[in-house]
């Protein structure tokens, strides 16, 4: 019993050791592992063994966050903490009013933030999606349709084009089989596949022997055996990346978050002393505890979340008018904090449409103007334009294109734009044909196809054989090596020539210069044969050499320069070969200066096993090429630990992890995945790359702005914490009560905050450096700024308070403090300019909303000044015609002298 154990043990690793690697072994050997006859397939019972043994084909499912658990996370925040605190005791010992003002500013904060934040992330049940189909398999000997989540590890898979894989299989057959792999290996042109073993860790891009999940039969038919189901799946292990990747904090979260900090210590700290002040001083108990609330609710910016929250929802909607979506509130602010940018090349830096752009015969060299799916464009030799039709090498290199090709393509109504169905590649040959006036139905007219020679992965070639008068034309196209290899003359003008070595190397070496152009080449050539029986790959007649360009985007390389210019590194990650990466990255600006390292996806392993000299490379590195979705998750790993803020784009399912992980996720919103747009913080409607720099640039106004309301409300709150804190020390009488900063505070100081958040910013902010995403959202300048401006406003509300502290009538001297503040304050917004600009025309001046925001706010501090019950609430009374020209006197002071120190320091140095 225990040797028959033994032997099943030995069984079952050597089965899981094939099915980590079925690649390297033939499909006989996986078949035979697995005990599966291919013509038979699995019987009921064998499915039910192996669905127990290797697990079922779907994925974990990811816990939805509730409603209730949104809610409770708007809590989170020391601030509103801090609120919910000063509010609990101002009911406690009477003070109803104040406590119910301040549940107000409560529950308008968290609505706006529960409201904003409910549509949580739904990546795992877009992946969920791509189980919910179905699909054939082979089960006791006959094929059967079936819901995909039943297929099991040894299932026989049947499929054609345009079918969708439903899991991982090793190929048993495959007649013309090509693979649309882009979600899972980044790589724009289907992969031809084939059935021989591969030797060693062959990347997943060129494992050409198997299919995965998720991916689509582009061409062709074949049967596949399942080596991998659910979780055990390429898509699986994604999926289990995206859990497992943690959402990067963003620059504002950590920000706010030490804020808080700050102020909760601080309101602590200057309670007690207050506290402990009065305690010794034998002041009563019950002013103590309305001083406590006082500084509680003078410490704390009650507009702060309210103003955040509204200033980085207006961001959105502007980013929206920009093609640019973006679904988690603080990723608009963390794009201003972005100094790196790491993004794929096919759509986003390049049209992601194939287009002939060059022509290498004999003796010449042709390039063709228009790109994309434009069939409009001439044929020019040097910079004269030549007729095609009338140029035989030429016209027989587009006519075997055209003829040698399983595309179609229809004309748009004005000629300009096309549809094809097929090949990017051979669609491009198609064009190319169109602009030549050489369409394949009206060829295929006259060169009726009487038999196809598919493309195969030994020869690199394709061919057709098609009628010509009583012959048969047979259309070659390849890879050029093989084409010329197979070609024994070659056409030089209409003349016939021998193709000797000497030529044929000149050929090579204009396909190597090609292909350091970043080209795809092809080869094209023809022979006129009798029969269909003649061998298609023997004494061709070379033609020339075909390059075909995904061009880059005409805005990319201006939008790149952009970047660049403001301190942010472009980093190109794709899974193209090397030679076409460098030399987009060459054109569109990305490549700069030679020698700057280019790298191969596999040379990024986990940050915790890279060398330090390892590590310095890949920061040094501008294009990586073939990587994989894990390697792109390592990725962000490296820039993050080198306190980098990193927007990272995407469109495949592959994506989706290093979206999630990275600080900005950015996914294309026409070609992307729903996977790619559920795990992105940002989704591009045009899939541009300028849409990010022009992103980037909206959330450096929007960081920029934040800081200038915080700035001025922490200003305006540490003026009110120093008058409390004075007067407690002074033993006199509290010149404004906690209702009345509390006012301040949530009504006239607010309006000028929010003016300041919608700001338009300045015409410069891209020609300055990222901000670092460890500094505070308050530096040290700053602090000083706050603290000097708080000063200024207390020395003056302080002054005007013991000035007419002589009259003996306490309200009438609580009005006078009161309204000095507020208007001191409103005319304190000016002072946020950045410092260094012009006094009259600056980004606070040109601000309509500022204007506005003074107009409501000086309306606003009228009311409990004139209005009967709210000035018994608030405590004022009307000041008369002297009072006011003493308030406003007072108040323009702190205006003058912020304008004047604002005029001598730096450019940027505070603001």
């Amino acid at each position: 019993m225990e040797t028959e154990k033994t032997h099943q043990e030995e069984i079952s690793q050597r089965i899981e050791k094939k099915l980590e690697e079925p690649w390297v072994y033939s499909n006989e050997e996986i078949s035979k592992s697995l005990d599966i006859d291919p013509e038979e397939g699995l019987g009921s019972s064998e499915v039910k063994e192996n669905r127990n043994k290797f697990g079922a084909n779907i994925f974990k499912k990811e816990e939805k966050k509730s409603a209730l658990e949104i809610l409770v996370e708007q809590f989170k925040n020391l601030l509103v903490i801090i609120l919910v605190i000063a509010a609990v005791f101002s009911i406690i010992f009477g003070e109803l009013i104040d406590g119910l003002a301040i549940i107000v500013v409560i529950i308008i904060n968290t609505g706006i933030g529960f409201y904003t934040e409910l549509k949580a992330t739904r990546s795992m049940e877009a992946l969920e999606e791509l189980t919910k189909i179905t699909t054939k398999v082979r089960r006791e000997g006959d094929v059967k349709e079936i819901d995909a989540r039943d297929l099991v590890v040894g299932d026989i898979l049947v499929f054609k084009a345009g079918d969708v894989i439903s899991a991982d299989a090793r190929l048993l057959e495959a007649s013309k089989l090509q693979v649309d792999e882009s979600a899972l290996t980044g790589e724009s042109v289907p992969v031809v596949k084939s059935l021989e073993k591969l030797e060693g860790d062959v990347p997943l891009a060129e494992r050409e022997n198997m299919i995965y999940k998720g991916t689509a039969i582009t061409k062709g038919s074949g049967e596949g055996i399942v080596i991998g189901t659910g979780e055990d799946t390429e898509l699986g292990k994604i999926s289990s990346l995206m859990r497992e990747a943690a959402e990067g904090e963003t620059p504002l979260t950590k920000r706010l978050s030490k804020l808080a900090r700050r102020l909760f210590f601080l309101t602590i700290v200057i309670a007690i002393i207050v506290a402990i002040g009065g305690i010794i001083s034998g002041k009563e108990i019950f002013l103590m505890i309305e001083t406590s609330i006082a500084l509680a609710i003078a410490a704390v910016p009650e507009g702060l979340p309210i103003v955040a929250t509204i200033s980085l929802a207006r961001g959105m909607w502007r980013m929206a008018d920009k093609n640019a979506l973006v679904n988690r509130l603080t990723a608009v602010e963390a794009l201003g904090s972005t100094n790196i940018i790491c993004t794929d090349k096919t759509g986003t830096l390049t049209e992601d449409r194939m287009t002939v752009t060059d022509i290498q015969l004999s003796n010449q060299k042709v390039e063709i103007s228009g790109t994309g799916l434009k069939m409009e464009g001439n044929f020019y030799v040097g910079d004269s334009e030549i007729p095609p039709q009338e140029h035989e090498a030429l016209y027989k290199l587009i006519k075997s294109s055209v003829l040698c090709n399983n595309a179609s393509l229809q004309k748009g109504e004005e000629m300009e734009e096309s549809k094809f169905i097929g090949e990017p590649m051979e669609a491009a040959l198609l064009i190319m044909g169109a602009k030549a006036d050489i369409w394949r139905e009206n060829l295929l007219e006259d060169h009726k196809e009487v038999k196809e020679v598919s493309f195969d992965r030994e020869t690199k070639m394709m061919a057709t054989y098609n009628k010509e008068d009583s012959e048969l034309y047979i259309a070659v196209k390849g890879a050029p090596e093989a084409v010329l290899e197979s070609s024994s003359f070659y056409l030089e003008d209409s003349e016939k020539k021998d193709l000797t070595d000497q030529i044929r190397e000149k050929f090579l070496e204009s396909n190597k210069q090609m292909g350091r152009e970043g080209l795809r080449i092809l080869g094209a050539a023809y022979k006129i044969v009798n029969s269909e029986e003649e061998e298609p790959y023997e004494d061709l007649i070379f033609l020339g050499l075909i390059g075909l360009l995904d061009p880059p985007r005409e805005e990319v390389k201006s939008a790149i320069e952009r970047c660049q210019h403001a301190g942010i590194q472009v980093i190109m990650i794709t899974g193209d070969q090397e030679t076409t990466a460098e030399n987009v990255g060459k054109t569109v600006g990305i490549i700069q200066h030679e020698g700057e390292y280019i790298k191969e996806g596999r040379d990024i392993k986990d940050v915790e096993k890279l060398s330090q000299k390892e590590r310095e490379e890949i920061l040094k590195t501008k294009i990586f090429s073939r990587v994989s979705p894990e390697q792109k998750l390592n990725l962000v790993d490296i820039y993050q630990k080198e306190n980098n803020v990193v927007a990272m784009t995407g469109d495949g399912v592959n994506d989706a992890p290093a979206l999630r992980k990275a600080n900005i996720g950015v996914a294309m919103g026409i070609r992307g995945t729903q996977v790619a747009k559920e795990a992105a913080d940002m989704v591009l409607r045009d899939d541009d790359f300028e849409t990010i720099a022009d992103a980037v640039e909206e959330g450096r106004i929007i960081s920029n702005n934040i800081r200038k309301f915080v700035i001025y409300l922490m200003s305006c709150n540490i003026s009110e914490i120093m008058i409390i804190f004075v007067a407690s020390l002074l033993n006199m009488p509290l010149p404004i009560t906690p209702l009345q900063i509390l006012y301040l505070n949530i009504v006239t100081d607010v309006f000028p905050a929010l003016a300041l958040a919608v700001g338009e910013g300045s015409s410069d902010i891209m020609d300055r450096p990222p901000r670092d995403p460890e500094e505070p959202i308050i530096s040290r300048n700053q602090w000083i700024a706050i603290g000097y401006y708080g000063s200024l406003l207390t020395t003056i509300v302080l002054i005007a308070f013991f000035t007419v502290l002589s009259t003996g009538d306490i309200v009438y001297t609580g009005t006078i403090a009161f309204l000095t503040l507020g208007f001191s304050q409103l005319f304190h917004v000016f002072n946020m300019r950045n410092t260094g600009s012009n006094f009259i025309h600056n980004e606070i001046t040109e601000n309509k909303f500022v204007w506005y925001a003074i107009l409501i706010s000086t309306v606003l501090l009228l009311v409990p000044v004139y209005m009967p019950f709210i000035s018994d609430i608030i405590r004022s009374t009307d000041p008369g015609l002297n009072g006011w020209l003493f308030i406003l006197g007072m108040s323009v002071i702190p205006f003058i002298i912020g304008q004047l120190w604002s005029s001598f320091q730096k450019k940027y140095e505070l603001i």
